[in-house]
């Protein structure tokens, strides 16, 4: 098997991405910082998934709802679980991003951007609103971008212990 095969499937690196990602941006009161000087909120909500073991042994819980508080995942984090698939809304200047990203593939799913005019003015490009449309999906995919250079940073730097400290009693916290 290639190398670059056998990592895209270790679905590892894309769970410990989003449980860090749950875990920071509750910790970080939902707002990251950008390279660009920017800020993102980032909240995980409504749907979240968690996943433990390999193979047969694998066991997987979704906890759903439009104010879900996800205690019943969070135990599943606390045993050992860890965050398989979530839906992510992203916030910026008022405009809004959802959507579900797979931790096996980092597919994502189900993306919506801010709501944006369909209607073309007399005279407009008609091409503009293609333009438009995906600006906004690259502007959501630079968020993804951003949030998993952070998580890569941190993940390999010395800060690591630290943040498994905060970790440990974020997840102590909640339920």
């Amino acid at each position: 098997m290639d190398i670059n095969m056998a990592e895209a499937k270790n679905p590892v690196l894309g769970q410990d991405f989003l449980t860090w990602l749950w875990f920071k941006s509750e910790k970080s009161g939902w707002l990251f910082k950008l390279p660009d000087g920017g800020e993102v909120n980032v909240y995980l909500e409504q749907k979240i998934s968690v996943r433990g073991g390999e193979g047969d042994d694998a066991e997987t819980a979704t906890v759903s709802g439009p104010h879900a508080q996800f205690a019943e995942a969070r135990l599943g984090v606390k045993s050992g679980k860890r965050v398989d698939r979530a839906l992510i809304r992203f916030e910026q200047d008022g405009e809004t991003w959802t959507v579900t990203v797979k931790a096996d593939d980092f597919t994502l799913n189900a993306l919506r951007t801010p709501k944006m005019e369909t209607r073309s003015e007399e005279g407009e490009d008609p091409d503009a609103k293609v333009l438009e449309k995906l600006y906004l999906i690259e502007k959501c995919a630079g968020f993804f971008d951003a949030l998993y250079t952070q998580f890569l940073n941190a993940r390999l730097g010395q800060a690591w212990q630290g943040e498994l400290s905060d970790f440990a009693e974020w997840l102590k916290e909640g339920v």
